[in-house]
């Protein structure tokens, strides 16, 4: 599905990315885990084509990544959405059908799936940070995309707010076979989410450690396994960049 050889990124004299090469597969939900500032959101943005690499290639289905596509959604930290448009509007803007009974359709479908029926003419200054961010994934879901790119979606929530979007995250996307590359800075957001933990070194960003996480049942913050991958990472962040949460 997706495959990076050999990707480094300079900008100017600064190496921010150095030599990285992974494959993720169809379906995998994967997650960039370092220390803010690492590269993480750099190494996201050349997945997305918003940056292109020094070195070294990026390919989605054995198509060379050189610009944004709509085979790739990207979720901000941030929102990033239109202020003047209710939530149907920020969502039926991602669509480019030319039926407007249609695109309508398809936006309260999506609306629907993430629990924002009753706000699809509210306006994002009237809605919390959760529900703000529900919009986004909403939009972003909305010209089904293959692959999901999500750049510390829940690190402007609060911590109750970020647990209860990291539960509904995985409500939401369980009706839908996407590949997810996450970013996020919390060894606990990573290890609920994720099918597999990528650690990225300070910079320059390498690969200093990957695990799969295989947890038995529904995941819970304190079901043993959780716990004890939990323990795991930490203990090597702490080693390797000084990382404790």
């Amino acid at each position: 599905m997706i495959k990076c050889e050999n990707v480094t990124k300079s900008f100017g004299d600064l190496n921010v990315i150095d030599d990285i090469t992974v494959r993720i597969k169809k379906g995998e939900f994967v997650v960039l885990l370092g220390p803010s500032g690492c590269g993480k959101s750099t190494f996201l943005n050349i997945i997305a084509g918003f940056e292109h690499p020094t070195k070294g290639n990026i390919e989605v289905n054995g198509r060379a990544i050189n610009k944004p596509g709509k085979d790739r959604g990207f979720v901000f930290q941030d929102y990033a959405l239109f202020p003047w448009k209710t939530v149907m509007g920020n969502v039926m803007s991602g669509l480019d059908m030319r039926d407007k009974q249609k695109k309508r359709e398809t936006a309260m479908h999506y609306i629907q799936k993430v629990g924002l029926e009753k706000f699809a003419d509210t306006y994002p200054h009237e809605l919390s940070g959760g529900m703000k961010q529900r919009v986004s994934i909403a939009r972003a879901l909305a010209y089904e995309p293959e692959i999901l790119l999500m750049d510390e979606p829940f690190g402007a929530l609060d911590a109750q707010t970020r647990k209860l979007m990291q539960q509904e995250l995985l409500k939401i996307l369980k009706d839908f076979n996407k590949t997810i590359v996450f970013v996020t800075h919390s060894v606990i957001e990573a290890v609920y989410l994720a099918d597999r933990v990528l650690v990225f070194s300070n910079l320059p960003a390498k690969i200093i450690y990957e695990e799969d996480i295989h947890i038995e049942g529904e995941r819970n913050y304190l079901n043993d396994d959780f716990l004890e991958y939990r323990k795991e990472i930490l203990y090597y962040l702490d080693s390797q960049t000084g990382i404790r949460e």
